[in-house]
């Protein structure tokens, strides 16, 4: 478990079964899926600087 203390029972009982994750190792994942992650990342950021952009032009 990670070194977080739950606050009560109830907590430490939900974190269990919801299963929270600790921590994502990007490196950890299969190549496709790690780059489609970085093409969606990076698709957004884009398109928000574009929409970002267009509307300082208009």
């Amino acid at each position: 478990m990670s070194d977080k203390k739950p606050i009560n029972d109830a907590m430490e009982h939900l974190s269990n079964i919801e299963g929270y994750p600790a921590n994502v190792d990007i490196k950890g994942l299969p190549k496709p899926l790690r780059y489609f992650g970085f093409f969606m990342v990076g698709f957004f950021s884009l398109s928000i600087l574009f929409i970002i952009i267009a509307k300082l032009l208009t």
